[in-house]
């Protein structure tokens, strides 16, 4: 917990809840006064184990008064130290190796991270760093994945399992970060992350705040052709929500006129009408083998809600979902590559 949260004054908070876009002024100025009395229950609800019911519904309001801002760049972090295990898995094979995970705040497949100690927050992560590291991917997605929170150990789980992983890149999408809270969407890589962009979707939409980071890559072994990578998470509460966060992707992507990888947890299926294949619609993208059973990803559910889509001209050579329990989630991995046309064509359009 951040003592410097609990001691800014009623005054400051308001002034910063003021500037927030999305949210209205009487929303706001009732946030101001309860936040902290949220926080205050949660540690209370951490110490008497008390209310089980009652500490998602705290966590719930208190998340959405800590909505980023809407859209921002955020820094490329680098870890030299990772660098030259990094080296050891570029093999130059012309394929590049993604793979998402949503990473449910380090919790593993318990309840919540707020109910557990520390020390079971980095064995967890600790697993997820194995895992990353024996799949040998370029590029990683992560979705809920932490900074600095009171709720989850008060480090960056990001910069842990980078350094722990062998990642010498990342960038952090927060889509909320305020009141002792960091968390959102991340992607490490073992390759040079470029033009990144943090979108944190219209905070008036869900009381969640949830968004996607994209990152510009050079594909392995051909520096000319670039592509965008997106970790992204949507609703999980409201089809009608997530159409619309769908729809805020789709306008960013598009303007950014790159080949591009959507992956992340959409919380949504492929059944006729969903998100996934609205997405795919209107970015031109394909699924792998979307209606294949075996590719569940949220066994509590027996759902696939978290897929890698990719433009045409890149084709899938292998993709599977990880058997590995390291959250509730399971992590998909996909090796691709180029069909011949489209690598020709994206290097003569640069």
């Amino acid at each position: 917990m951040r003592i410097g949260y609990l001691k800014q004054s009623r005054k400051h908070r308001l002034t910063d809840y003021l500037k927030m876009p999305g949210p209205s002024l009487i929303t706001c100025l009732w946030r101001s006064g309860k936040g902290l009395q949220i926080k205050y229950r949660l540690i209370q609800l951490k110490r008497t184990g008390l209310s089980l019911l009652g500490l998602p519904l705290a966590c719930l309001a208190l998340t959405g008064c800590a909505t980023a801002h809407l859209d921002a760049t955020p820094p490329v972090q680098s870890y030299p130290s990772a660098g030259a295990v990094a080296e050891v898995v570029d093999r130059q094979d012309g394929r590049l190796r993604i793979m998402t995970l949503n990473i449910a705040h380090g919790r593993g497949e318990s309840f919540h991270q707020l109910l557990q100690d520390t020390a079971t927050t980095r064995a967890n992560l600790d697993s997820i760093a194995t895992l990353l590291k024996d799949s040998d991917a370029h590029v990683v997605a992560l979705q809920e994945t932490d900074g600095p929170s009171f709720w989850s150990g008060n480090f960056s789980h990001l910069d842990y399992l980078a350094h722990n992983s062998a990642y010498n890149r990342s960038v952090h999408g927060a889509h909320a970060d305020a009141l002792g809270l960091s968390y959102g969407t991340a992607l490490m890589a073992r390759l040079d992350l470029r033009d990144p962009r943090v979108i944190t979707f219209d905070p008036a939409l869900s009381p969640v705040p949830k968004g996607f980071v994209v990152s510009t890559v050079s594909w392995p072994g051909q520096p000319a052709v670039e592509v965008d990578i997106v970790s992204l998470h949507l609703d999980f509460a409201s089809a009608s929500n997530r159409r619309q966060q769908a729809q805020e992707l789709i306008d960013t992507l598009q303007h950014r006129q790159r080949p591009l990888i959507v992956t992340g947890d959409f919380n949504t299926g492929w059944q006729e009408d969903s998100i996934v294949r609205h997405i795919c619609r209107a970015l031109a993208l394909n699924a792998y083998r979307p209606q294949a059973p075996g590719l569940e990803t949220f066994p509590a559910l027996g759902e696939r809600l978290d897929w890698i889509l990719v433009s045409a001209g890149i084709a899938f050579h292998s993709y599977q979902v990880m058997p590995e329990s390291v959250s509730d989630h399971r992590g998909v991995l996909a090796e691709l590559v180029l069909e011949p046309v489209t690598a020709t064509r994206i290097a003569r359009a640069d």
